[in-house]
């Protein structure tokens, strides 16, 4: 009867352990790779941007390979995110990287403490910009959902968007987060393997050149001098020593070299014939650092109650076998 009960337990504590490694293996989500801005191409890769304007920042940009979700790709390369107590880590409710402010995720919990669902008027909204496109696309589908195309361009935003993304959208352009490189930074050119196609037999060519070619015996012909021009004079090199020897160029600078003047005022606008870019956000290249601290002690509470209730299990067992073999 012992036996039967030492099996229940050793069932019960294999299925324990088997439940913490279960939860233990959903803490970090399984990231992309993140590269140098420059490893990002028209091609490949995927730009992951982050406005940290609400709060003063810049907009942070990162590179990452190709990842299986977008919400990988938020959570690489020293970017960490905090989802909420009513919808789980899908929900975006803070987004912190390691490079800015220590890690400091934001909003910060003063500003909310990411147990409820945020309100529409202040929350992380999501958009995409396929290669080659110019516009923002409002994200239909949550950050685990969504998997970006190489060469596209991931943006979050802090701020009031309703759920069409007709409001609330990026001040940002895509193209000044995407990558315009068409290969990562630092390889090599592709060679041009190409080769010529051989001629066919029977073409002429000419004569089959002579190597070394022959050495043009002919003294070369003067041209004679024009009527009326005095004869050439033969020019003697100046002497480095001598005073007198003039440099090959003159000192003074000629017309093409001169320094144009200042654009002239546009009548229609006041301003210079270059107009100034109208200000934006600082866009700032996030490099890829370590991962900023994760709160591992969100999932202790679950470990600790499955535990809890496989100890209750063991028990309740325990008592019935003692029960039947008493009777």
């Amino acid at each position: 009867m012992s036996s039967c009960v030492t099996r229940a337990v050793a069932r019960l504590t294999a299925a324990l352990g088997l439940t913490v490694a279960a939860l233990a293996a959903t803490v970090g989500p399984a990231g992309a790779a993140p590269q140098a801005m420059g490893q990002c191409t028209t091609s490949s890769g995927v730009v992951l941007a982050v406005d940290f304007s609400h709060w003063g920042g810049p907009v942070y940009r990162s590179c990452g390979t190709t990842p299986t979700t977008g919400y990988e790709l938020l959570n690489q390369g020293g970017w960490a995110t905090t989802g909420t107590g009513h919808d789980g880590p899908a929900f975006i409710c803070r987004i912190g990287y390691s490079g800015h402010q220590g890690g400091k995720q934001y909003p910060t919990p003063q500003q909310d403490d990411c147990v409820l669902t945020p309100p529409a008027s202040a929350y992380w909204s999501y958009w995409h910009a396929n290669p080659g496109q110019n516009t923002w696309e409002y994200s239909q589908l949550g950050a685990m959902l969504y998997k970006p195309k190489p060469g596209s361009v991931d943006l979050w935003i802090f701020g009031g968007t309703n759920i069409e993304g007709t409001e609330g959208k990026p001040t940002v352009t895509p193209d000044q987060l995407r990558a315009h490189n068409t290969r990562p930074a630092g390889a090599p050119a592709p060679k041009d393997t190409r080769t010529a196609a051989p001629l066919p037999p029977d073409v002429n060519t000419g004569p089959r050149p002579e190597n070394p070619p022959p050495a043009d015996r002919t003294p070369p012909t003067a041209a004679p001098p024009a009527q009326g021009a005095a004869p050439p004079v033969p020019s003697t090199p100046a002497s480095p020593a001598s005073p007198s020897a003039q440099p090959a160029e003159s000192a003074s600078p000629s017309p093409s070299s001169s320094v144009s003047p200042p654009a002239s005022p546009s009548p229609s606008t006041g301003k210079g014939a270059v107009a100034a870019q109208a200000p934006g956000p600082q866009v700032v290249e996030a490099a890829p650092a370590a991962d900023a601290e994760h709160d591992t002690g969100s999932y202790l509470p679950a470990v600790a109650t499955g535990a809890l209730v496989l100890l209750i299990g063991a028990a309740a067992v325990f008592a019935a076998k003692r029960r039947r073999r008493t009777e």
